[in-house]
């Protein structure tokens, strides 16, 4: 164990967040300042409907760090919450926590495991039972795609896939498609925010089909860049679920992607504890590091900003949007992981219904 949290201190995994990430991040920040392309949007108000229904937001990660801090800021917009977390525990110590707040909102916390797609679909179901029990309308007005894993070793799922791309990526890909109807559904405008990261600008080529069917086992695990790939990968659906949407005159589904920046949350858990607390204290002298109550802004901005902001990139707070890596606005790159990605979810969802059946 000492060996390998040693040896990762000479891997080039570890430089490339130290040095490809810090890049990135700066030069988000200087987008900020100097890009022409930079834009500030107004926020809108999250308050209920007129017909006396509260809207429903389901908040991906929400057991800790910003999937925690989202789901308070959002239930102070009149956002009825459903909490899904991996942990049922967890999500039910964090419902009650914000329960206790008197924030006049429901609070629904329903197991969910973006690695599994069994679960996936599991929660779909159980979140139009709860709907119906609650006597809600049969839709959602806002889905957060913002759970993540950093991993340091290969772990397969049992859908057969890298356990960290599953997580950040297919699996957000599988929920957002079940819950698609819902959102279409809504008598109000819905969205979906998908958190994704500026480490997507560390990716200078994409090979679909590699990334989304490595299987990369042993000590050499590339931790950095599945990460990054897996960013990526979101960011091309989010961009290309907003075009498509568009394509429909009736649709009043928007798309955004939102970037937290540096936020100090548990997500380096899995790494050496010297070398992330090191981390942090360098990312904290830099003053780059934030609080998840600081970083969780770019989220509810991207939540609460109009419909015309759809298929924006939003970054920094203050309801700004900047322009994200030429990389990730690849229309034909876009278009192939969309196809991949499909026949995935298809495959998946052809051998969940098989196992149900059964």
């Amino acid at each position: 164990m000492a060996d390998g949290a040693f040896g990762m201190v000479f891997s080039w995994q570890l430089w490339r967040m130290a040095l490809l990430w810090t890049g990135s991040i700066l030069f988000s920040r200087l987008l900020l300042v100097f890009s022409s392309s930079t834009r500030t949007w107004p926020r809108v108000s999250g308050a209920t409907s007129g017909s006396g229904s509260g809207r429903i937001c389901v908040v991906t990660g929400a057991t800790s760090g910003l999937g925690k801090a989202a789901a308070i800021q959002l239930a102070r917009q009149h956002y009825h919450l459903i909490l899904a977390g991996r942990n049922p525990d967890l999500l039910i110590q964090i419902a009650q926590e914000i329960k206790e707040l008197r924030l006049n909102c429901l609070v629904e916390p329903i197991q969910l495991d973006l690695s599994s797609y069994i679960s996936i679909k599991n929660f779909q179901l159980s979140l139009k039972q709860r709907l119906s029990d609650l006597g809600f309308h049969h839709s959602i007005q806002l889905l957060v795609n913002n759970a993540g894993i950093l991993a340091n070793s290969f772990r397969e799922t049992p859908d057969g896939f890298d356990e960290m791309m599953a997580t950040n990526y297919i699996g957000a890909f599988a929920l957002t498609n079940l819950l698609m109807p819902l959102l279409k559904n809504s008598p109000v405008p819905s969205r979906v925010v998908n958190v994704t990261s500026f480490t997507h600008r560390c990716v200078f080529d994409l090979d679909v089909y590699e990334v989304l069917y490595a299987r990369r086992k042993g000590q050499n695990y590339p931790l950095a860049s599945t990460y990054e790939y897996s960013k990526l990968c979101l960011l091309l659906f989010s961009y290309e679920l907003h075009r498509r949407l568009h394509l429909e005159p009736t649709c009043h589904v928007s798309v955004m992607a939102a970037d937290p920046g540096v936020v100090k949350t548990n997500i380096m858990r899995e790494l050496p504890l010297y070398i992330s607390r090191f981390s942090l204290f360098v990312l904290r002298i830099l003053c780059l590091l934030q609080p998840p109550e600081i970083g969780v802004n770019s989220i509810i901005d991207a939540s609460l900003a109009p419909p015309e902001s759809s298929g924006k990139y939003f970054f920094g707070g203050k309801c700004r949007t900047i322009e994200s890596s030429s990389l990730s606005g690849d229309t034909k790159i876009a278009e192939k992981l969309w196809s991949a990605s499909s026949a995935i979810f298809k495959e998946m969802e052809s051998k969940a219904n098989q196992t149900i059946s059964s």
